[in-house]
């Protein structure tokens, strides 16, 4: 019996996305667990067959102009798909993908065969509705997730509150995989890592995105508060955004207490965070962070590092009553200066406490992850009596008895 196929169509250029670990990994992961994976991803520069991170992608090369891209993109995935087509046996998508993989469904109906069936990942919800631009697209996505709970064969979302806040049906939800991290990669963070004196300034970093709704200019205003009152910090925000200048503008002033950098390669990630004390989690209480599984979290704990972060459900149902954890009860600057105090009252205890979360890490790996969605990915065949592999159900069936453990 051959290998089940799955093609993961990722319309983002994979090579620039700081969190693409997600595919890239989780499709070495899928591979390993008995799946033929093609992933197709959008690129500047490469076109066919590619190693990238130690992952063959089939890349579809784009020039970057908004939308006629994205267009011209789909159309040679259809092109793609359309040749392949007798081989697949489930094609996995996102929201930004569905509009030109939907149809697809009708064509394999009017045929008469059982497959390729469509699955539908969800991971994001809209993030800002303020502008004409990202109300368009926040509308799209959203009217491709109502369009999805009727039509596709079956859907996965990054965590349950996602899959109940775009509405999916029960009987489509055939799982939930949540982000991850390559803990052995992240773990050599640890091993040169100097953890400060009781008299020198506590090292903050906070990794990922920099647009206005992160609340980074509100944790930048709380770590020159604590300065001022006499505590010592520093921090670095690494990243890109629509922010990014203005913190840029607020970092000249602090006599280089903070810095902001561009963002740097995945393979530089663990060198930075082996230089902190603390990864920092600012965000609000709005529903496209609540909803999330945030991977600098799990990358912050694989380095082995506590944390600051808000309490909000995303960071909650991760970390729970974990000790290493410094929690800010709100996102206001004054919020986050009492969850610096809290660290400045236990810096001769980080060294401890980073190495309680680096153990915790283990149970958030991509491979266990993986391993939910390759669950998710075999009952959806077996639901559509599509044979599987033995050894694609043995991991299936490992997950669940993990589960009911």
């Amino acid at each position: 019996m051959q290998k089940p196929h799955l093609v993961w169509v990722y319309p983002e250029p994979a090579q620039e996305r700081l969190d693409a670990a997600t595919w890239l990994v989780t499709t070495q992961e899928l591979r390993n667990s008995g799946w033929d994976v093609t992933l197709v991803s959008r690129s500047r520069t490469d076109n066919g067959q590619q190693t990238f991170r130690d992952t063959d992608i089939y890349f579809i090369g784009q020039p970057d102009v908004y939308l006629f891209s994205t267009v011209l993109f789909h159309i040679k995935v259809i092109i793609f798909l359309l040749k392949a087509w007798s081989s697949i046996d489930i094609i996995m998508f996102h929201q930004m993908s569905a509009p030109w993989i939907f149809p697809l469904k009708l064509l394999r109906l009017l045929s008469g065969k059982r497959k390729p069936l469509l699955l539908m990942d969800t991971r994001t919800v809209p993030m800002d509705m303020s502008t004409l631009k990202w109300w368009l697209r926040g509308s799209f996505e959203l009217l491709m997730n109502r369009i999805a709970n009727i039509w596709v064969d079956g859907q996965t979302a990054i965590t349950e509150p996602m899959a109940k806040a775009v509405k999916i049906p029960p009987e489509k939800l055939f799982g939930v995989w949540p982000s991850g991290v390559q803990v052995k990669r992240f773990a050599m963070a640890q091993e040169k890592r100097e953890w400060p004196q009781p008299d020198e300034a506590i090292k903050i970093i906070y990794i990922g995105s920099m647009h206005n709704r992160r609340n980074l200019m509100a944790l930048c205003h709380a770590v020159e508060k604590a300065n001022n009152a006499g505590l010592k910090f520093e921090m670095v925000l690494v990243g890109d955004g629509w922010e990014r200048p203005d913190l840029e503008n607020y970092a000249a002033q602090t006599a280089g207490r903070i810095q902001v950098l561009p963002p740097v390669p995945h393979t530089e990630i663990p060198q930075l965070l082996g230089q902190a004390h603390i990864g920092a989690l600012p965000f609000p209480d709005e529903e496209q962070f609540r909803v999330s599984s945030p991977i600098k979290l799990f990358e912050y704990m694989a380095a082995g590092l506590p944390i600051l972060a808000t309490h909000i459900e995303c960071h909650t149902s991760v970390l729970g009553n974990e000790e290493f954890v410094f929690w800010a009860y709100g996102s206001l600057m004054e919020d986050l200066c009492m969850a610096l105090e809290a660290i400045w009252h236990a810096r001769v205890e980080l060294g401890m406490l980073g190495a309680e979360s680096a153990r915790s890490a283990d149970q958030w790996s991509w491979s266990t992850s993986a391993q939910k969605l390759n669950a998710a990915l075999t009952a959806l065949l077996v639901k559509n009596g599509i044979g599987v592999l033995p050894a694609v159900l043995a991991t299936r069936q490992t997950d669940l008895v993990s589960k009911e453990a």
